[in-house]
């Protein structure tokens, strides 16, 4: 019978993720949402509706860049924090050579996988490369403080740099949100911060190895 430390096979749930690196995933989640939103009411007139979440357009516009500045520093605290998790290793390279085993679930004929598969690293460099790519931007077309520095034609391009950026990271964050669902009990490793033996062999059977032999669960 489980319980609040153990699975249901008595086994001690498996630390993923602690309360820091939840706190930050989540306040980064947060001010993605605040910007989507916000950006979208920006961008086209079909969509001004959303300004209503930040209370109106010029409050939008005024809180848009402040809060993109709270989710770049949020999500460069998870680069330093997953860094060295993220380092493409020999079998990644066969790993993205097997999507129909990937896609079909046929993990026991994939490569051991560590702390993250291939595409999830994948994903976490585009992460990086899009909020540098709006960090940059944005700076450049901020009116209220720096766009009067650059040339109109610098502007132009910074805004057009801009929206693509956003709409890179806007559908990999999709891309993210459905794999978190696709693969049963992610989303309540980032709530909780625990998995269970059979999740982590699973699904990560190289780090499990690794928990396990270093004694790294979350109770004993």
């Amino acid at each position: 019978m489980s319980s609040p430390n153990h699975d249901k096979d008595g086994n001690p749930l498996i630390q993923r993720y602690t309360a820091n690196d939840r706190s930050n995933h989540w306040i980064t989640a947060i001010c993605f949402i605040l910007l989507a939103v916000s950006g979208l009411a920006m961008f086209h007139p079909a969509t001004s509706w959303m300004a209503v979440f930040l209370g109106g357009g010029q409050w939008t516009r005024i809180l848009h860049p402040f809060i993109g500045l709270v989710m770049f520093v949020s999500f460069f605290v998870l680069v330093l924090r997953f860094w060295h998790h993220n380092k493409f290793e020999p079998g990644d390279k066969e790993w993205l050579q097997q999507p129909q085993d990937v896609l079909n679930n046929r993990e026991e004929n994939l490569p051991p996988v560590g702390q993250y598969n291939a595409g999830q690293k994948i994903l976490f460099y585009v992460l990086i490369l899009s909020m540098l790519g709006l960090l940059l931007s944005g700076i450049v077309i901020w009116r209220a403080y720096f766009a009067f520095y650059f040339p109109i034609e610098i502007v132009r391009l910074g805004a057009l740099l801009h929206a693509f950026c956003a709409t890179v990271l806007i559908m990999s964050i999709i891309v993210h949100i459905y794999a978190a669902l696709w693969v049963k009990g992610s989303i309540s490793a980032m709530v909780r911060g625990t998995v269970t033996y059979g999740w982590a062999r699973k699904h990560h059977p190289r780090w499990f190895e690794e928990v396990i032999r270093k004694g790294r669960t979350k109770l004993d």
